[in-house]
């Protein structure tokens, strides 16, 4: 019988060999569009065609070195996020000035400044913008939300048939502005209505809902307060003292877009960690904006 053998130095160049198409293998480079395509198959909830959930700069099928995640990419945000070495910057709000970064007015202007300097800075930088958005608020539950529970500590307050109100510990309208404010580290907060207006049931609607669904959290009958991120001050801000002169006990208590979803978007970054681990991901938070006279 003849010994087939391999020798052992060619098993040991064979070990190597493989050894290293293993480690090539595992250092295989992650585009934006990989990680995005990871995005679309842990949402829970059919891709949706019409959507602002889109690659709004730079190219798609770049080298991921590393992802930041952020409620608005503001220019302060892209400026942070490139210092640190992250080219692929997630982000909920648009990055172009209106809601579907498709700034026509500014464009017709012949290369409006702030504009092109923003685009200009994100070329130099070779950054990648992907907007997530309608996905992210239409998962069985709503990411925003889900994160902004977290970060009041209202989860075991929350509302099981309907994810967006609570039923809180009774408290005055005062007082609780005054925790929102700190717990959010919000500079600046509006309230319409009575400083102590006895409040337990609250809905919490971030963002810019629009006047329909704030009215329609408010019309619930034992709901005192509504939450809400940026409504139209002619809109629903005229309807809540509308009622207060009524002598309705309902409130508004205003906290500013960025900080009535920012805790959402610290929310994907755990998310997101749970499939995309090749490349460092981090929360880059958009400051608030606003300051008042006296801070």
């Amino acid at each position: 019988m003849i010994n087939k053998r391999i020798p052992v130095c060619a098993l040991f160049l064979l070990t190597v060999s493989l050894g290293a198409n293993s480690a090539t293998a595992q250092a295989k480079p992650l585009s934006a569009r990989e990680v995005i395509a990871r995005i679309q198959e842990h949402v829970g909830i059919p891709w949706m065609q019409q959507t602002v959930d889109t690659f709004e700069a730079g190219n798609s099928d770049a080298e991921v070195k590393g992802i930041a995640v952020t409620m608005m990419a503001t220019l302060d945000v892209l400026q942070r996020a490139a210092a640190a070495g992250q080219n692929l910057i997630i982000t909920h709000e648009p990055t172009f000035f209106n809601h579907q970064d498709k700034p026509d007015d500014l464009d017709q202007k012949d290369n409006d400044p702030v504009l092109a300097a923003k685009r200009a800075f994100i070329a130099e930088h070779g950054l990648v913008i992907w907007r997530f958005h309608d996905h992210w608020h239409r998962m069985k539950q709503d990411g925003i939300e889900l994160g902004m529970a977290h970060a009041l500590g209202w989860e075991k307050f929350q509302d099981s048939s309907n994810q967006y109100l609570f039923a809180i510990p009774e408290t005055d309208l005062e007082r609780l502005a005054d925790d929102l404010k700190s717990r959010l580290k919000i500079r600046t907060m509006r309230v319409v209505g009575d400083p102590k207006l006895k409040v337990n049931k609250v809905a919490l609607v971030p963002g810019a809902s629009g006047f329909a669904k704030e009215t329609r959290a408010l019309e619930i009958s034992d709901v005192q307060v509504l939450i809400t991120g940026e409504p139209r001050e002619w809109e629903t801000v005229e309807y809540v003292a509308d009622a207060v002169t009524e002598g309705k006990p309902k409130a508004l208590i205003i906290l500013g877009h960025i900080p009535s979803e920012q805790a959402g978007m610290e929310e994907c970054v755990r998310w997101l960690k749970a499939f995309v681990g090749e490349v460092p991901i981090e929360f880059v938070p958009a400051r608030e904006p606003f300051w008042a006279p006296g801070q």
